[in-house]
């Protein structure tokens, strides 16, 4: 944990001018400075900086924060990544109350990104002395501004080329960094010797290949990949797993892309650097490629955090449609409201590469019209694969589906595919929900018995080594990044949101927070908060006076759709004036909430509570920075909801 009196103090020496200016161009207007937002895509400026109040603030989005905040939005950076980048633009060293990174990993991991970037700068320079090299790309197609935007280089055949580029050959960074491979058993050398019979106990990884700088959200190097010019194997090479680099969680051209993907909130997914490099000459500059592995959790976590589409393009033949259905069983646990996965098969002679170069930026914008989401590759590929003609067929294909139900998240979604699976195997809806609730507790009893048996066996495995072992589940590099946790950290729900769909403008109407909290009281009682919230006074008086009303919960808590319709029907009538309104609203909500159990409605529940104040606090914040902050009153009351507001998001305020 960093000290909150360091950070205030690296607040004070930092210029949030200077921070947001380096990303974006301000320009002086009157006391503040003023710029196009890079948040949101806008024509005049609405976004302002304030080097006395040492703040950024958006009209048109309303976004706002600290240089801290800025470089966690714009960067992608993560909340100590973007502390330890202001400390080190300040020549200080960031404090750690506990848990502190040891100096000498922060030294190593210091090296060797110094060392990938050395190496960088010394592959760029090769291409340009090898006609060889260039030849081969111009040959692809590939112009010299894009092979200078994405710092493409050439990798010399040598067996010792990184000679020339570093003094100390034999320096351990050298190899830790995945630049170069050394033998285990040097003594088995001679088996190996070059062609000048120079025994060959550590050589260069990378020989006679065009080369891919892979970068973190700093554009710092953290490794390559390297592509095969003439025939041999592998075609590809990438660099090794490292305390920088892990192929499971990188994305090629994210760095490049992160323009574009603000403007266009959108991601294509292509599965090689080529694809991405040419896509970007012809105009598709949004473009990522999964780095030779399938598409990860990790990788997906990353994308919907900077857009709400993502698109996977694959080839056309049997090959991408098995790709794909990975892609797509990766997706759904990540598939909440306003975010779309989508699936573009090309034509079978044709990849990324080859398309764009004979369509253009128009051809690939009219195939990704023609995109399918998500749901539709799910149910066609499920109907194609067991068929829906039979009562046999229709079991079998709805046995597949179950499963992949259970992984969606209890969200509107899940309702579509639940109500069209049950018209397809014609069945009603409620009986494809207690099979999707019957089989999430099987899984959910499966897991507890596994975890139980995993922690026996540390607890055995600890008694005979004489100390407890830590969980499997500990990524053994998390003490080097800061962002190196396991999947299921990464994508633990925040302490505010189970589902933080709702403010980020969803492409389909989807059930509001004020609806799903009040159907949520609607049906379990228990929800009701004990002790009165300070919260309280922003949340919509529809909901107060839902909490405070008399009867308005159902008392049968295994109450069906219809006991849930008839009981909303007697709480309109009670008073119709103010509930009539809703009644509409609510009904298409009670079979959304129909689908949750007790434990899962506390979280969803409590959730919505702590979001919809959220909002309402963002709106005031709007309004008072509208205004000027001209008083006193009104910039303390701007900094009271300020941290209150960072206070929600961080988890420090709790509901019971």
């Amino acid at each position: 944990m960093i000290p909150q009196s360091f950070i205030q103090e690296l607040l004070d020496r930092t210029d949030v001018v200077e921070v947001v200016g380096a990303h974006v161009r301000l320009k002086k207007a009157g006391a503040n400075y003023s710029g196009l937002c890079p948040f949101h895509g806008e024509k005049t400026p609405s976004f302002t900086v304030s080097p006395s109040k040492q703040f950024y603030h958006c009209f048109g989005c309303g976004a706002h924060g600290s240089a801290i905040g800025f470089l966690m939005e714009h960067l992608g950076l993560g909340y100590v990544e973007a502390i330890e980048t202001l400390a080190q633009q300040q020549g200080l060293t960031v404090p750690k109350e506990r848990e502190a990174k040891p100096v000498q990993a922060l030294d190593e991991r210091k090296s060797m990104l110094e060392a990938m970037a050395k190496a960088a700068d010394f592959y760029r320079a090769r291409l340009k002395d090898s006609d060889r090299a260039i030849h081969y790309l111009r040959k692809r197609g590939l112009e010299g501004r894009t092979a200078a935007r994405f710092s493409l280089g050439y990798a010399p055949g040598g067996w010792h080329a990184l000679e020339a580029c570093f003094a100390e050959y034999r320096s351990p960074f050298l190899v830790q960094s995945g630049l170069l491979i050394e033998r285990e058993n040097p003594q088995d050398a001679a088996d190996g010797e070059s062609r000048h019979g120079q025994a060959r106990e550590r050589w260069d990884r990378f020989r006679d290949r065009i080369m891919f700088p892979i970068r973190n959200p700093r554009g710092q190097v953290i490794g390559f990949g390297g592509r095969v010019i003439d025939q041999g194997e592998p075609k590809y090479l990438n660099s090794p797993e490292t305390p920088l680099f892990s192929k499971g969680r990188e994305l090629y051209g994210l760095y490049e892309a992160r323009e574009a993907l603000r403007r266009e909130n959108q991601v294509l997914v292509v599965e090689g650097y080529m694809d991405v490099v040419m896509l970007a000459q012809h105009g598709v500059d949004y473009a990522v490629a999964t780095l030779g592995t399938a598409t990860s959790l990790e990788h997906l976590s990353k994308l919907i955090k900077l857009v709400d589409r993502v698109v996977f393009c694959f080839d056309g033949d049997a090959a991408g449609r098995r790709a794909a259905w990975k892609a797509l069983n990766t997706a759904l646990p990540l598939a909440i409201d306003g975010k779309r996965f989508e699936f573009l098969f090309l034509p079978p002679e044709h990849d990324p590469d080859s398309f764009v170069r004979s369509e253009g930026a128009a051809g690939m914008a009219k195939a990704l019209d023609r995109s399918e989401p998500l749901s539709a590759c799910l149910m066609r590929e499920l109907v194609q694969t067991h068929g829906e003609n039979s009562a046999e067929d229709r079991s079998a294909l709805l046995a597949a589906a179950i499963p992949l139900l259970t992984q969606l998240p209890l969200a509107a979604l899940r309702m579509q595919l639940s109500r069209e699976l049950a018209d397809r195997v014609h069945i009603g809806m409620n009986e494809v929900n207690q099979l999707v609730q019957q089989h999430a507790a099987q899984r959910a009893k499966r897991q507890s018995l596994q975890q139980q048996s995993l922690g026996q066996r540390q607890v055995e495995s600890g008694k005979r080594t004489g100390f407890q072992s830590k969980s499997s589940s500990y990524r053994s590099n998390a003490g080097v990044d800061g962002d190196a946790l396991a999947p299921e950290a990464s994508l633990r729900p925040s302490a505010y949101a189970s589902s933080q769909a709702q403010v980020l403008a969803p492409r389909h109407q989807a059930i509001s927070l004020i609806e799903k909290a009040l159907v949520l009281l609607l049906r379990f009682p228990r929800l009701n908060l004990r002790e009165p919230s300070s919260l309280q006074a922003f949340w919509p008086e529809i909901l107060v006076e839902a909490m405070k009303l008399d009867g308005f919960s159902i008392t049968d808590q295994g109450s069906d759709l219809a006991a849930l319709s008839l009981h909303l029907d007697q709480v309109c009538a009670a008073n119709p004036d103010r509930w009539a309104p809703w009644r509409k609203r609510l009904n298409r909500a009670l079979a959304w909430v129909l689908l949750i159990d007790e434990q899962a409605a506390r979280s969803e529940f409590q959730g919505a509570l702590l979001q919809l104040a959220d909002q309402s606090i963002r709106v005031a914040i709007d309004q008072l920075v509208q205004e000027g902050l001209t008083s006193a009153d009104d910039r303390e009351r701007y900094e009271a909801l300020v941290a209150q507001r960072r206070a929600i998001r961080s988890g420090e305020t709790t509901l019971t």
